[in-house]
């Protein structure tokens, strides 16, 4: 018997063992040389963001006559071009999400509650996020193929020979137009999403009358949402412009590499407009 106890003992010394063994030097290397690439490209998207921050103040007032219409065709092709499908996603979102949840809240009895869950999860989160990544799937994807091949092709050298800017010329238009793009699509979607779940839950005959519903969507909105909506918009644009046009643009590129350097984009934005929405969750909370 004692033997026996020892024998469990003398397992169980050993078993904590297997947890306090050091990690393989191969896997720390490889954590390691993320971390690294991770911090070399958050330091490079973080200068070029800067940098395009300066021209455009700095530079505001030139060549109005060629940006002008840059900024206008950006508009054009990551705004009005998406607004047929940003009114299908809005019809969607107040299908799944709104209409539903409007006909459980009446079940259990908490219908007065509507109007703060549509602004917590359609305005603060579902509408800015669901607009960018349209934006980017649709636009952002092309602005890295555009600049990509621009600079394989040596289109970028020879505008700067020319003594033309690039990025005021390539990286400043889209950025203000993708900031007023995804601005004015979250507002449609929203306001689709709104109106579109409010009709399935009256087809769905939940006793909330419209002016109920709408009073309690008022009451819940305050001018902290709207500022804090437009600031969350016009910086998704920007993240998304700013990646997009840095994957395309700052660096050398043949033509085998845009591929690549669309999925980057892709993958690098949508990881700055989670964390960026995570901050507004915060900034939220606090006030």
């Amino acid at each position: 018997m004692a033997k026996e106890i020892s024998a469990t003992a003398g397992d169980d010394s050993e078993r904590p063992r297997i947890f306090l063994s050091p990690l393989p030097r191969v896997y720390l290397d490889f954590v390691g040389k993320k971390i690294i690439a991770f911090s070399d490209t958050l330091y490079s998207l973080a200068a070029f963001a800067l940098i395009t921050l300066v021209v455009m103040f700095k530079k505001s007032r030139h060549a109005h006559l060629v940006v002008h219409p840059l900024i206008r065709s950006e508009i054009m092709r990551a705004g009005i071009r998406l607004l047929p499908m940003t009114g299908f996603l809005g019809l969607a979102l107040g299908l799944v999400i709104i209409g539903q949840t409007v006909f459980l809240l009446n079940r259990i009895g908490v219908q007065n509650y509507t109007g703060t869950i549509m602004v917590t999860v359609v305005v603060r989160e579902l509408g800015p996020m669901i607009a960018a990544l349209l934006v980017l799937a649709r636009a952002g994807t092309a602005i890295v193929i555009e600049l990509g091949t621009s600079r394989a092709l040596g289109e970028v050298e020879a505008l700067e020979a020319l003594g033309i800017d690039p990025v005021h010329f390539f990286v400043v238009p889209r950025v203000i137009g993708l900031a007023l793009s995804i601005f004015s699509l979250t507002m449609y979607l929203i306001l689709i999403a709104l109106l579109s779940g409010y009709l399935f839950a009256f087809l769905q005959d939940v006793p909330l009358h419209p002016s109920d519903y709408f009073n309690q969507l008022a009451n819940a909105l305050t001018w902290q949402d709207f500022a804090l909506l437009a600031l969350k918009t016009s910086l998704f644009g920007g993240i998304i412009a700013v990646v997009t046009c840095f994957q395309g643009l700052a660096q050398p590129l043949r033509i085998d590499d845009v591929a690549a350097a669309t999925t980057r984009a892709v993958a690098h934005s949508v990881v700055a407009c989670v964390l960026l929405d995570a901050a507004f969750i915060v900034i939220y909370l606090v006030i």
